[in-house]
């Protein structure tokens, strides 16, 4: 029998850390301007959020998004459905609902077969199956390192809408997934991962966001975006900066994965959390080494980073009491560091 193929050996970075630094991505969108003024598109490249909105006229609009990378693991059937379930997160983050999808592939054909990537889209399709979806079709390329994602559409009511701009003093912010998938993904590809804490981590990264969709309702959640490859601290940075406000956090009460210090312990930090910082570090308050480790850690395929105002808390408890979050910290008004870590 052949041995099995390991994906992550094929390539340089792995999921949500292959992400451009924030830093070169704000160059090169500078150069790039935004897009052409359309009174229909609700939300754009302006306020960086997890996707593009169109309105339709007729109280609903369209969500579309766009999503790939790396393997993360080796398994070609979980690589399909990390990258796919990844994807279509960025719907559920908007407040909305995924319609369909379609592939993005790129492979090396001169290194790895066909029948790698054919499971690479049977795990993608599943994906899209658990989400209620068609994958409908695709596009593929001859690429010196394998690559997959997906392009979704969504729809959501307009008065459902959440973007990640529109945070207030007094929100509480709550996180649906732990942190530290990136550290036990840098520890399973330098063959240190206890084997039970990686597949909890692949768990983690193939389980929908789909609560998203239900928190589109309640009027209280004031901003949400989803927690990807420029960490927890990136992605409350743009949340924070989009809303003109501050935040503190409680890194004490961050959900964590299961044994995650041993692999800060155990140096297991990624290239992406360093770049991470070096982004955007100079706006955070003062950070432990261990604190940086883990809330500047790339996740792939994350969870949820809500704000809720204080007279929606009783609603979002209740509608994710199964995942018996906790707040992990508050958005202020606007200071200098922009966020603050205790």
């Amino acid at each position: 029998m052949d041995d099995p193929v390991q994906l992550t050996q094929y390539c340089r970075s792995a999921g949500c850390g292959c992400k451009i630094a924030s830093s070169s991505l704000e160059e090169i969108l500078s150069f790039a301007g935004t897009a052409e003024h359309s009174d229909h598109l609700l939300v754009g490249n302006d306020s960086r959020d997890d996707a593009a909105v169109f309105d339709l006229g007729n109280g609903k609009a369209i969500v579309s998004t766009t999503d790939f990378f790396m393997p993360i693991v080796d398994d070609p059937f979980e690589f399909g459905q990390i990258a796919s379930v990844n994807a279509i997160s960025d719907v559920y983050a908007m407040g909305g609902r995924p319609l369909m999808a379609i592939a993005v592939l790129g492979w090396p054909q001169d290194k790895l077969p066909a029948g790698v990537a054919a499971r690479v889209l049977e795990g993608g399709r599943a994906a899209c199956a658990r989400a209620g979806i068609p994958l409908a079709g695709g596009h593929s390329i001859d690429s010196p390192e394998p690559i997959f994602g997906l392009a979704v559409t969504g729809q959501v009511a307009i008065d459902n809408l959440k973007r990640n701009d529109r945070a207030v003093p007094g929100c509480e912010l709550f996180l649906t997934k732990p942190l530290g998938v990136g550290l036990v993904a840098t520890a399973q590809k330098r063959g240190l991962a206890d084997k039970a804490d990686f597949e909890r981590a692949v768990k983690q990264m193939i389980t929908l966001n789909n609560l998203g969709a239900s928190l589109g309702s309640l009027p209280g959640v004031m901003a949400m975006t989803d927690v990807s490859g420029f960490g927890l601290l990136g992605h409350l940075t743009e949340m924070c900066e989009g809303s003109g406000v501050s935040a503190t956090l409680d890194s004490a009460r961050v959900p964590l994965l299961e044994n995650i210090d041993r692999y800060v312990e155990k140096g297991c930090t990624s290239g992406g959390t360093d770049r991470n910082f070096d982004s955007y570090g100079k706006k955070i308050g003062v950070l432990t080494e261990r604190q940086k480790a883990l809330l500047c850690d790339p996740q792939t395929s994350g969870g949820l980073l809500v704000a809720v105002a204080p007279d929606g808390l009783t609603a979002f408890e209740e509608l994710s009491a199964g995942l018996d979050l906790e707040s992990i910290g508050q958005i202020t008004e606007a200071a200098d560091p922009l966020i603050t870590v205790n």
